[in-house]
C-alpha cells in the first residue's frame, strides 16, 4: 500500500458503507483517481511521491446516506457519472482545468438512476445499462440499456434502447463494438454494435459452470481472454477463451468461494487479472496459468472474518505508472504499487524469492511456478538447524513469511508436488542483512 485515503465526516448507510466506485485517468501527463461516495464524487491528484491529494469534489444531485452505488468512465477531456438511487442525473464534468479545478457542464436529471456506465471511446458510444428515466418529473420504467452518441461530448444522443426480451444488463466491456453484456440471472450476450441503432446479436451464454448473477467481466488487450464473475455467494470467476467474438468458459478460478466470498469488479492485463472482492480485499491472479493462479493480495476490510458484502467494490489497473487504486466500502481508498515486472520475468525459474538479501523485520515472498500447483510447504531454518517459520500454502502459488530474525544465513525447505505426482523437494539460501 502506498496511500490511503478516508474521510469519517461522510455520511453513512445503515450498514456503515460510504463509498462505492473508483477510476482512473491522466491528464497533461498527470495522473488522477476518482471515488464514489454517498455525497458524491472525489478527485484526486495521485503524485509523484505515491500520495492521494484531493484536488476537487462535486456533490452528486442525489447526495444522501441512501446511496450506495455511483459509476464514472471518462472521454477526452470529459468524466460521465451516474448514480443508482434516488432523483438523480447524468453529470458531465470537465476535467480541462485540472489541476486547479473541475467543473460540471452538463447535469441530466432525464438520467435518474443509471447502475453502469461503459464508454467505448474509439467509436464514441456511451453504454447506459439499467436505466430509469425520468420525463417531466414522472419516473419511466427501467430499460435494459441506452447507447448514445458522443459525438458532441457534453449533449449525448440516443441511438439504440434493448434489448427487449430481458429485464436488466448490469454491467458492460466494448471494443471495436462488439459488446460483452453481464445480464443478471440471463448470463451473458454479445452483440455487434457496429450499427449501433441495430445490433447483431451474436452470442447467449445463458447456462454455464457455477452460475449465479452475472455481474461484470473484462476483456484482455490482446482479446483472447474475457473473465467475468457472478455477483453470487460462494461463486467463483469465470475464465474464457474468446475467438470471433464469441466466448468458451475453460475453467473456474477464485478465492475462499468454499467460504461464500464473491467477487464484484475486474480488470485485466494479458497476464494479469485484478480482482476486487468483497470482505477478501484486492486479489492478483496470473491468467497465463491454464487455471489462473493467486500471486498477490491485499485485505482492504480486514475487520471482519464472517462473511458480508463490505470490503473492496472497485478497481482500476490500467494508470501508466502501474499504480493501482482500489475503492472500499467502508475504508475509503487505496492506491497500491504492485511490482508485475516479477512475475512477468519469473516464469524462468520454477522457485522465486524476493527480496533476497532482505533486510531483518522485513517480508519475503515465496512464489512457485508450476502449472498444476494445488499447494506446498515451506520452512526456515537457521544455519544451526533450528526450525524459525513454517507455512502451507493451499489453492494459490505464494506465501509470504515475516523476518524477525537477526543477520545472517538462513535455509528455506519447500516440498511440493509436481504435474506427475511426484514429491520435489528443494532448498533456497536466504541472505537477512
Amino acid at each position: 500500500m502506498l496511500d490511503h485515503w478516508t474521510d469519517n465526516s461522510l455520511p453513512t448507510t445503515s450498514s456503515n458503507v460510504r463509498y462505492n466506485e473508483c477510476w482512473g485517468f491522466v491528464h497533461k501527463n498527470q495522473e488522477y483517481a476518482v471515488a464514489g461516495s454517498t455525497e458524491g464524487t472525489h478527485f484526486f491528484e495521485i503524485t509523484d511521491d505515491n500520495r492521494l491529494e484531493e484536488v476537487d469534489f462535486v456533490f452528486g444531485r442525489y447526495a444522501s446516506p441512501m446511496v450506495i452505488h455511483r459509476d464514472y468512465k471518462t472521454f477526452g477531456n470529459y468524466l460521465y457519472a451516474v448514480c443508482d438511487e434516488g432523483e438523480s442525473s447524468l453529470q458531465i464534468i470537465d476535467l480541462s482545468y485540472l489541476p486547479d479545478s473541475v467543473h460540471v457542464v452538463t447535469d441530466d436529471s432525464a438520467f435518474s438512476q443509471v447502475h453502469n456506465l461503459f464508454i467505448d471511446t474509439l467509436n464514441e458510444l456511451m453504454y447506459a445499462c439499467s436505466v430509469k428515466k425520468m420525463i417531466n418529473g414522472v419516473p419511466q420504467g427501467l430499460e435494459s440499456m441506452m447507447v448514445y452518441s458522443l459525438a458532441d461530448p457534453e449533449n449525448p444522443q440516443l441511438l439504440y434502447t434493448g434489448p427487449d426480451d430481458i429485464p436488466e444488463v448490469h454491467d458492460a466491456y466494448v471494443r471495436d463494438n462488439i459488446a460483452y453484456l453481464n445480464c443478471g440471472f440471463d448470463g451473458l450476450r454479445i452483440y455487434d454494435f457496429s450499427n449501433p441503432t441495430n445490433p447483431v446479436y451474436l452470442q447467449n451464454l445463458n447456462f454455464y459452470q457455477d452460475q449465479g448473477y452475472n455481474h461484470q467481466g473484462w476483456l484482455t488487450p490482446d482479446g483472447t481472454r474475457y473473465i467475468f464473475g457472478d455477483e453470487t455467494m460462494g461463486k467463483q470467476l469465470k475464465n474464457c477463451s474468446v475467438s470471433n467474438h464469441m466466448v468458451t468458459v475453460e475453467n473456474i478460478f477464485g478465492t475462499n468461494h468454499q467460504e461464500n466470498s464473491v467477487p464484484h469488479n475486474i480488470m485485466l492485463t494479458n497476464e494479469f487479472a485484478y480482482v476486487a472482492y468483497y470482505n477478501e480485499g484486492l486479489r492478483i491472479y496470473d491468467i497465463r496459468a491454464t487455471v489462473p493462479k493467486e500471486i498477490a493480495h491485499y485485505d482492504t476490510y480486514p475487520q471482519e472474518t464472517q462473511f458480508k458484502m463490505y470490503g473492496a467494490w472497485g478497481i482500476y489497473s490500467e494508470l501508466p505508472s502501474k499504480r493501482l487504486i482500489v475503492s472500499d466500502r467502508v475504508n475509503g481508498i487505496f492506491l497500491f504499487d504492485f511490482p508485475e515486472e516479477i512475475f512477468l520475468n519469473s516464469a524462468i525459474t520454477a522457485i522465486d524469492v524476493y527480496p533476497n538479501p532482505v533486510s531483518s523485520g522485513n517480508t519475503i515472498t515465496v512464489k512457485l511456478n508450476e502449472e498444476d500447483l494445488t499447494g506446498f510447504t515451506a520452512d526456515l531454518y537457521d544455519y544451526q538447524g533450528r526450525k524459525i517459520e513454517s507455512s502451507v500454502a493451499m489453492n494459490q502459488s505464494y506465501i509470504t513469511f515475516e523476518l524477525n530474525v537477526g543477520s545472517g544465513l538462513y535455509l528455506l525447505d519447500i516440498n511440493y508436488f509436481n504435474y506427475l505426482g511426484e514429491l520435489v523437494q528443494e532448498t533456497k539460501k536466504i541472505f537477512v542483512e
